[in-house]
């Protein structure tokens, strides 16, 4: 996490970092975390095409190795479903993508990032309420989907949308990335980490292992 105190320095990573997310294979969770991924996305949402159930994820989340994170992904869950996770899979982070408020969250007392759909972005007041709202947060996951839907439509944002200025949190790039667009989005943006799915998958949950390496090696090849 970057310094958030008031009177810290912002720091701008060295290196851009790569999570891969929408995990539902043994083995693409050993090429990602053999390609250098730092950070494994697993999907808790009933109505995506990825979703897990607890019982399903827990040999997944056995297979991580050391210094790889497990992030489980939210969608507007029932508190038990969410507090069900955390006990039985312990995640290292927490990714909240639907409506939550800052106060739901925090009342798991774990860490968490908080995705932002695009509705979010094109309103600068309510981009800085949400933000505001989450002071906590580890990092914003910025995507292309609407506020309360699910990611991993394949599809980009408006990058012109893209908050400027000086943040405490850091920003997540996700929606639409491909082991082609990735240095672009990269030089043009300079997120802290990129978030893919559907662009490394050959069909939804199932990844492909040439495309996982290529995205990875694409963003670590960036000077």
């Amino acid at each position: 996490m970057l310094p958030t105190s008031p009177n810290a320095p912002v720091l701008t990573p060295r290196r851009t970092r790569v999570k891969v997310c929408g995990l539902t294979r043994l083995e693409d969770v050993a090429v990602a975390a053999a390609a250098g991924a730092d950070a494994l996305g697993f999907v808790f949402v009933p109505a995506s095409k990825r979703a897990l159930s607890v019982d399903a994820a827990a040999p997944l989340f056995a297979a991580v190795p050391p210094f790889v994170q497990t992030v489980a992904l939210l969608l507007d869950a029932p508190e038990a479903k969410v507090r069900e996770v955390i006990e039985t899979l312990s995640p290292d982070l927490l990714q909240f993508h639907g409506r939550e408020t800052g106060a739901y969250c925090r009342q798991f007392n774990r860490p968490y990032i908080k995705a932002l759909g695009a509705d979010v972005l094109a309103d600068s007041k309510e981009l800085a309420r949400v933000m505001a709202d989450h002071p906590t947060a580890r990092g914003f996951l910025l995507d292309s989907h609407a506020s309360g839907a699910l990611g991993g439509t394949g599809q980009s944002f408006d990058w012109s949308r893209w908050p400027t200025g000086q943040h405490a949190q850091p920003f997540i790039l996700a929606g639409g990335l491909t082991a082609d667009t990735v240095q672009s989005a990269i030089h043009a943006l300079a997120p802290y980490a990129v978030d893919v799915s559907s662009g490394v998958e050959i069909s939804a949950g199932i990844k492909s292992a040439e495309k996982i390496q290529d995205f990875i090696f694409k963003v670590n090849s960036i000077v």
